[in-house]
């Protein structure tokens, strides 16, 4: 169907069951034109040739059909076709996104595929390809803390950030309460509905110079709403480390969690604790997360209409026209 027509509907749609006239009065001239123009057998048309004029024959047969096809146009006309918009006005209700990620040395841990940090930025990453509409910002700790990335919605930018976050290159220690301040002080002064902070660690807060419960508050009281990410279990964990040769080899080592200082984090923001033990449920922690803080949507529909039925008048008008001119002027018949 031609892009023209697809948006077509009618005014009054029953009055095309008029159509029924034109498609009558087609069926009647068919009819008497057998008794107009009867058949002549005769053996040769040799003498009749010189005055036979076929064109002007042609055009008297085809009279009929242009006061039918005027007649449908007019009925057409007469529904009033008109061509539907409809257009939609969407506002979102922002929300400010910051991941905060620990970079110590003990996500370097091999219990998740390649290592817990390699596995952590895969899942980010898939996290940031399911936003739309919202700023996201990326924060990194260890023993101290840094903005990798303020807030933004260059998603391309983003991912390519947290690809190339390293271990190492941060004062060793895990200072979740750094983390998690630093990240308070990119969303302090958002102007966004909703304020969502994503603090993952494997590690219990160790170093830094504010503790996570003075973070917290300081998030309580610019309601931002913080999910904790638990990597890991207690106990030990694979690592790959060299001997003084330089040859690598997997050795295990004590590892520690803080889950309760994670949940209280959580509970006391509103937010909710996750615990990851592996790769799977990593995957699982962030379409959570994706799905509780979705952008909210408002959408607001408009419909216009445009009259279309002057071309269907003036094409029938004009069909009108033209079948008088063709009768009178070059056929000549009086009917």
């Amino acid at each position: 169907m031609p892009e023209s027509l697809q948006h077509l509907q009618f005014a009054h749609p029953w009055l095309l069951v008029l159509l029924a006239v034109p498609a009558g009065l087609a069926v009647w001239l068919a009819v008497r034109r057998k008794s107009l123009y009867p058949t002549l057998r005769i053996p040769t048309l040799a003498g009749l040739r010189p005055h036979v004029r076929p064109l002007r024959g042609w055009i008297k047969q085809g009279l009929p059909v242009l006061r039918v096809l005027a007649l449908v146009l007019m009925v057409i006309a007469l529904a009033r076709p008109q061509r539907a918009f409809s257009e939609e006005e969407v506002s979102t209700e922002g929300i400010d996104i910051v991941l905060a990620m620990d970079v110590s040395l003990s996500m370097k841990a091999l219990d998740f595929a390649p290592d817990r940090l390699e596995a952590a930025k895969a899942k980010a990453i898939e996290f940031v390809g399911m936003r739309k509409n919202d700023r996201i910002g990326v924060v990194i700790f260890a023993g101290e803390s840094f903005t990798q990335c303020p807030l933004t919605n260059d998603y391309i930018l983003l991912s390519r950030v947290l690809q190339e976050l390293r271990e190492g290159f941060l004062e060793q220690g895990t200072a979740i309460g750094m983390g998690l301040a630093t990240a308070v002080n990119r969303l302090k002064d958002s102007e966004a509905k909703s304020k969502v902070i994503v603090l993952l660690t494997d590690g219990v807060n160790n170093s830094g110079l504010i503790d996570p419960y003075s973070a917290t508050e300081a998030a309580v009281a610019y309601g931002i709403r913080v999910y904790t990410i638990g990597v890991g279990r207690n106990g030990t964990a694979p690592f790959r480390v060299q001997n003084a040769f330089g040859d690598e080899f997997i050795q295990q080592q004590e590892v520690e969690l803080d889950e309760d200082l994670l949940r209280e984090i959580a509970r006391r923001t509103g937010g909710q604790y996750f615990h990851a033990g592996n790769d799977r449920a990593l995957d699982e922690v962030y379409t959570e997360i994706d799905r509780l803080e979705k952008s909210r949507l408002q959408v607001t529909r408009l419909s216009r209409k445009a009259e279309v039925f002057y071309p269907f008048l003036l094409a029938a008008l004009a069909l009108l026209l033209l079948e008088l001119g063709l009768r009178y002027l070059v056929v000549r018949s009086i009917p």
